[in-house]
């Protein structure tokens, strides 16, 4: 009787050995997310179950703190990234072992190697010899009967392959020659197919191999922008986030050669074999001692390595300096959205809103202080047509009929000229205490054109849409922000050529942080950001605000529930970032969470009063302690959160609103002069230092090297956006429009090299990134720069040269 098992039954079994292998590795994954993050594995336990029952990471850093033992926001995004590659490694696992299986070649020993790969480069290497692909030279070749020829001649190199060949010819093998062509493919595939072999030598190239950077013939004239990188080389394994990025970019654009060499420091390969074929020969126990075979098969080394490893690994080591780079790139963007996102308000004030032009004229748009649009209007007061006094005169009666106690310039072409008329304007209504203040317009008509303001806005021209815009996100940037797609905000570096997935999970995490960070106001806050508040998505936005408009504000929480398709889940998400002001819970308008309102009661009554009269009052709490509310329900990082929340309710976590003022008479590039001290903005930060807005319609840089006198290794460190700085010009360079600034005031100007302009020639041309001109003005004031050693004469130009600054564009 046959002992075979009928097919089905094997498959059958084969999927329920592929479930134990994820089980078994479920606890890995457990104990590496730990290991990394510094942390207990029980805490990650928590963490991913909270997650895998379809928590948001806002709602499990705030609320689920005893279960995961205090891990943070910044932890859980880590451990969700981590998380989601380790799944997808052990879903590719998985795969590959049932593939191998089912081609009967898995062994015990193969199996052990493929679970104990800790990455997909891994992993992939190891299955190379078993994927399937296209028949291959050495597939032939094999299928012909020659593979005994090349592992006899590995083997037994004291053969002459002429003669051990011979025997091997056939009608598929006419000669000696093809029968030593196929066993040389033979080797070839099983060098290049070696997992440990291609691990030690990828490891080897990334280590010591340079990423080389030549102009096209050619291309010179139109590429000039990446002049730098003409005739420029780099270790892999140093190349900075801008640089690798440029040259990719310069690639793409047809302008730049990009290489990678193996090994620099080698002589030239005609005078012996480099490091990585004697790595390759000492693999598989090859030596020259002079024997027949031993040229064949160093020359079959050689040949290896210079057709396909090396042409394999460079592309390896090119993808992963790509990605290193995205990554980085992907931070720094992130950052910058989410400084942009909790910048100071400036709070419910009725504002007017500016969109200059020239020609078409300046657009006005004037909301109330819920940001409600109560006038609109289009002056002006530039050329061609010249109507300043007239202009005056539209905007003074705006202001008188509707109150304005702001206006919010956007600081796009036309915008200083605008700036002048608002100034003037102020002079001429000293009674009325208006502010002018320059605010970022990036995004802005891409919000103008967008459904939502379609829907928003339907009575209102694209062009006063965005007046309108830059009105609110004066008052309040991030519900403003929220309305725009991450990516079209602009304080990216080389945004456009990272990876959509990554970049766009990335910006999104970023928003949902910040929005629920400061909490939203249910019965005011528009459906874009809603959609980001935890456990809300798209469509329960749109039915939350439907069912406001249809029933009226909400007076409590839990009227959510009436909310068609809000169910319990989402209520037990979002309902602690809602805020009620003036319902019939008092504790709506606090970050209290419903679940803890029996705690917050509970203390109360503790401190002699109800939750109204408390609300606020931190002498009646600062007698209590938090242990002596513990019990079996609650722990004690929920009770001291929520006795913070109850001393400060609703506290908003972004600073307090401050203004820069640019210098009267400076408002061109032509009128900066070295030794210039201004008052600017900080709009954009990259890797290499940050771009300030001082006023001339191009951003000046200021280099991580003259940030401050200690060593600074992230600008981010010193100075964000949104930041109001005190610079001093170093340099500039009027035809390329380029400034250079220093934070250090004490700094000394380089002398002059050249009429017209000041040595170094590096200022803004902003390489990179799309933040444009002028960004967002009145925002807090940064950390000061601190003290050290005054840099040489040309210094900064030079570590701008050497940061591969270059106007790139974006």
């Amino acid at each position: 009787m046959s002992t075979r098992r009928p097919a089905r039954i094997a498959n059958q079994q084969s999927r329920d050995r592929v479930g134990v292998v994820t089980v078994s590795t479920q606890a890995t994954v457990y104990q590496k997310i730990a290991e990394e993050l510094g942390v207990r594995e029980s805490q990650v336990r928590a963490a991913v179950g909270l997650l895998d029952e379809g928590a948001t990471v806002p709602f499990i850093a705030r609320y689920r703190k005893e279960a995961t033992g205090t891990l943070d926001d910044a932890q859980l995004r880590t451990l969700e990234e981590r998380l989601r590659y380790l799944r997808e490694l052990d879903e590719r696992r998985v795969a590959i072992l049932e593939s191998i299986r089912d081609q009967g070649k898995l062994t015990e020993e193969l199996e052990g190697q493929i679970m104990a790969a800790e990455t997909k480069a891994r992993l992939e290497d190891i299955y190379l010899p078993y994927k399937p692909k296209r028949r291959t030279k050495a597939q032939i070749a094999r299928e012909a009967g020659l593979e005994p020829l090349a592992l006899g001649l590995l083997r037994d190199p004291g053969q002459d392959p002429e003669a051990a060949a011979q025997p091997f010819v056939n009608d598929a093998v006419p000669d000696a020659s093809a029968a030593l062509d196929g066993a040389r493919s033979i080797l070839v595939e099983m060098y290049a197919e070696d997992a440990d072999l291609i691990g030690e030598l990828r490891e080897r190239l990334w280590s010591r191999g340079r990423l080389v950077s030549k102009v096209r013939p050619g291309a010179e004239a139109t590429g000039a922008k990446f002049s730098d990188y003409f005739d420029f080389s780099e270790p892999l394994a140093a190349v900075p986030s801008h640089r690798a990025l440029a040259m990719f970019r310069g690639e793409k654009e047809e302008i730049l050669d990009l290489t990678v060499d193996p090994a620099p420091d080698e002589e030239e390969p005609a005078a012996g074999p480099t490091d990585y074929e004697i790595a390759i020969a000492a693999k598989f126990g090859i030596v020259n001692r002079g024997r027949p075979a031993d040229r064949w098969l160093a020359d079959t080394v050689r040949w290896a390595w210079r057709t396909r490893i090396v042409v394999n690994l460079s592309l390896d080591v090119r993808m992963r300096v790509r990605q290193s780079a995205e990554e980085d790139a992907i931070q720094v963007f992130a950052g910058n959205l989410r400084d942009l996102l909790l910048a100071a308000p400036a709070g419910s004030r009725p504002t007017m809103g500016l969109d200059p032009a020239y020609r078409t004229g300046v657009k006005v748009a004037v909301v109330d202080a819920t940001g409600k649009v109560v006038a609109t209007a289009a002056v002006y007061p530039h050329k061609p047509q010249g109507q300043w006094d007239e202009a005056l005169a539209v905007l003074a009666k705006l202001v008188r009929e509707h109150s304005v106690e702001l206006i919010a310039i956007g600081n796009g072409t036309a915008s200083r000229e605008t700036d002048q008329l608002a100034a003037e304007l102020v002079k001429l209504m000293p009674d009325r205490s208006l502010t002018k203040i320059m605010v970022s317009e990036a995004g802005a008509s891409v919000y103008s054109a967008s459904p939502f303001a379609s829907r928003e806005l339907p009575d209102l021209d694209v062009s006063i849409r965005g007046a309108v815009s830059i009105a609110r996100r004066l008052q309040d940037p991030l519900a403003e922000l929220v309305k725009i797609e991450p990516k079209s905000i602009g304080v990216g570096q080389y945004q456009h050529d990272l990876a959509e997935t990554a970049l766009s999970r990335s910006l999104d995490a970023v928003v949902e942080d910040c929005v629920n960070a400061v909490g939203v106001d249910l019965n005011t806050a528009s459906s874009p950001l809603l959609s980001r508040v935890s456990g809300i998505s798209t469509g329960l936005a749109e039915n939350i605000v439907a069912h406001r408009e249809s029933n009226g504000p909400f007076r409590a929480r839990t009227a959510l529930k009436s909310v068609p398709r809000l169910g319990s889940k989402a209520f037990e998400q979002c309902a602690g970032f809602l805020r009620i002001r003036g319902g019939d819970e008092p504790l709506d308008a606090s970050s209290v969470h419903p679940e803890s309102y029996p705690l917050a009661r509970r203390i109360a009554k503790a401190a002699g009063g109800d939750v109204k009269s408390l609300l606020g009052n931190g002498n009646a709490l600062r007698g209590l302690k938090p242990s002596q509310f513990v019990d079996g329900s609650v722990g004690l990082p929920t009770i001291t959160d929520v006795l913070k929340e109850l001393e400060k309710p609703g506290r908003d976590p972004r600073p307090s609103f401050k203004t820069a003022t640019f210098t009267d008479g400076i408002e061109k590039v032509e009128d900066l002069a070295p030794g210039m001290r201004l008052e600017g903005v900080v709009t954009n930060v990259a890797a290499f230092g940050a771009f300030v807005d001082v006023g001339v319609h191009q951003d000046g840089l200021v280099h991580i090297s003259a940030m401050s006198r200690e060593y600074v290794t992230d600008p981010r460190e010193v100075v964000k956006p949104g930041d109001v700085v005190t610079v001093k010009v170093l340099d500039v360079d009027v035809p390329r429009k380029r400034i250079s600034l220093t934070l250090r005031l004490d700094d000394e100007v380089p002398s002059t090299e050249a009429p017209g302009r000041s040595p170094g020639g590096k200022g803004d041309s902003r390489p990179g990134t799309s933040a444009g001109k002028n960004r967002g003005r009145g925002r807090p004031q940064p950390k000061p720069a601190q003290g050290g050693p005054a840099a040489p004469q040309g210094a900064i130009a030079d570590a701008l040269r050497r940061a591969g600054y270059h106007n790139t564009g974006d």
